[in-house]
């Protein structure tokens, strides 16, 4: 056993939540040690899609051109068809003009892309290794650990060398996936379904396959049979490379029997050249762990939460929890935060993941299409069925596509570190977003000073918004955040339109960019607002 390294935060896993925690931290100047038993190369792809907050976190990090370069093309649509064939009947066209590009949003200074893992992960890896305070460990796997008073020690092998070693750290995330062994080890319950289903991912290259039909250059191609929706094929980087999703049976197939040629082949239209580059099988989870935190150990992304990949919730949400634990881990470790902050992350995140993981769940039952006898029919018939699926997709299955309010329209609330106001709860629909100061909710973009969003304001601390010309004093607030070591700073942002979207003169924003109060004036006890989002209400 080689001598111990220590870390105040120890992440176990190098996925897109581990290394965006790594980020995060290393961002905030955090000292980190980030381990991972693969050698972090990805052959075959994953999650596809960043969404605007995922989006919002990768430009807090500096890295948002740089996905973006990575990402399909700027000019290539994420628009969604339900067809027979790519050279068959087309059902249904939903268009997603917001999604992707560089063109300004009134919601977000950013917009969902489309980055696969085997893209993304390379840019977080790149800038996580650039940041001083962080340690990328590969070829490393977890053997045990055990917590004590003052953090947790963990069992380390090098698997190149064979040799062990132990990590001892104040903190410990679990970011290792869905068969996390830091999950296992704990006995965290899992809370859902362990399978819905068992699809298979044919990964293959065949250059500009949008010239060998007529429905142009799309996203993601849903198709159906007699039988219903049997397959999707997806664009990955608007250009080669292509996944085709067979849906899958109720039980485990052997992805060596699958005829890919045939496949292939049903789902364009017509034989196609192409090169074979992988063919996997998986399972369809809806599943949630019933805790977050286990006393110094936290559970992030899939080894809290596991989701059908309808909607591209499952890395975002886990891009959530980076989000959330981040500037927790950073107060807790500088002092200034009381005894129940770090509580608040299992607080705040689950119910979150519950309600992403049910709508995932759902919208992937929505897409099971009643199957029809005539749909490949050139007959009245054919015809009539196919604009029968249309109005259903349409109606049905449009929220899967056009999330905003998913990526943008939740608030931590009720939360033991946000000041609620007596206010009656704005509603938060699946597909709408709309702004909002409500406590709890994610403070709004608007565009200030030299093109600057007000969410570039946010991350350092906790900011204090000051709106229109309103006399409303700051400085109980900031004496009362210097009394407690709490690191904030006051901008006063006028104009009208501001003003009237920030809904109150104060509002305070918490190092993730969620409102923690807002007031009329000033708060006639400064001390309990800055215990209350510091986590120690009770001080």
């Amino acid at each position: 056993m080689q001598q111990s390294k220590s870390a105040p935060v120890l992440i176990v896993g190098g996925g897109p939540v581990g290394l965006g925690l790594a980020c995060d931290l290393g961002w905030r100047g955090v000292e980190c040690i980030l381990v991972e038993q693969t050698d972090g190369e990805i052959s075959h792809p994953r999650a596809n899609v960043e969404n605007a907050r995922t989006m919002e976190m990768c430009r807090r990090w500096g890295i948002a051109e740089a996905v973006k370069k990575a990402a399909t093309p700027a000019d290539y649509p994420h628009t969604v068809v339900y067809v027979t064939s790519m050279r068959g009947y087309e059902i249904a066209r939903i268009d997603r003009p917001t999604h992707g590009g560089n063109a300004a949003s009134p919601a977000s200074p950013e917009r969902t892309q489309r980055c696969n893992q085997l893209w993304f992960d390379p840019v977080l890896k790149q800038r996580a290794a650039s940041l001083q305070s962080v340690t990328l460990r590969y070829r490393t796997r977890l053997e045990g650990f055990t917590e004590t008073a003052e953090g947790v020690v963990a069992t380390m092998v090098d698997l190149m060398s064979g040799e062990r070693e132990t990590i001892e750290a104040r903190y410990m995330v679990a970011c290792c996936g869905g068969r996390s062994p830091v999950r296992g080890q704990l006995g965290v319950p899992l809370e859902g379904e362990l399978s819905l289903g068992y699809p298979i991912n044919i990964f293959f290259k065949t250059p500009e396959l949008w010239t060998r039909h007529d429905k142009g250059k799309t996203a993601m191609n849903f198709l159906v049979g007699p039988e219903g929706l049997w397959g999707n094929l997806t664009a990955l980087d608007g250009r080669e490379l292509w996944r085709l999703t067979l849906q899958g049976t109720t039980t485990y197939r052997d992805p060596s029997t699958v005829d890919v040629a045939r496949e292939i082949s049903r789902a364009i239209g017509c034989e196609i050249p192409f090169e074979l580059m992988s063919c996997q099988s998986w399972v369809r989870r809806d599943m949630v762990a019933s805790k977050f935190r286990y006393g110094r150990v936290f559970l992030a992304g899939d080894a809290a939460h596991q989701h059908s990949p309808a909607g591209g919730f499952g890395l975002n949400t886990g891009m959530g929890d980076v989000f959330d634990l981040g500037w927790k881990l950073e107060a807790t470790l500088a002092g200034w935060a009381g005894s129940s902050l770090l509580d608040s992350y299992e607080i705040e995140r689950l119910p979150v993941a519950r309600r992403n993981v049910g709508e995932a769940t759902a919208s992937f039952r929505r897409q099971a299409l009643q199957g029809t006898h005539a749909i490949l029919e050139a007959s009245a018939e054919g015809a009539m069925e196919r604009a029968q699926i249309k109005d259903y997709v349409i109606a049905e299955t449009t929220r899967q596509f056009v999330s905003d309010g998913i990526a943008l329209g939740y608030a931590y609330a009720p939360s033991p570190i946000v000041c609620a106001d007596g206010t009656e709860a704005p509603v938060f629909d699946v597909q709408r977003y709309t702004p909002t100061t409500y406590p709890g909710a994610r403070a709004p973009h608007a565009v200030i000073d030299g093109g600057r969003s007000t969410l570039d304001l946010f991350g350092r601390g906790f900011v204090l918004i000051k709106t229109g010309s309103a006399l409303v004093d700051t400085k109980p607030l900031l004496a009362a955040a210097r009394q407690r070591g709490v690191p904030m700073t006051a901008y006063h942002l006028p104009g009208l339109e501001i003003a009237e979207l920030y809904q109150r003169p104060l509002v305070l924003v918490r190092p993730d960019g969620h409102v923690a109060w807002r007031g009329e004036t000033a708060p006639a006890d400064p001390l309990a607002i800055i215990d209350r989002i510091r986590g120690a209400a009770g001080a």
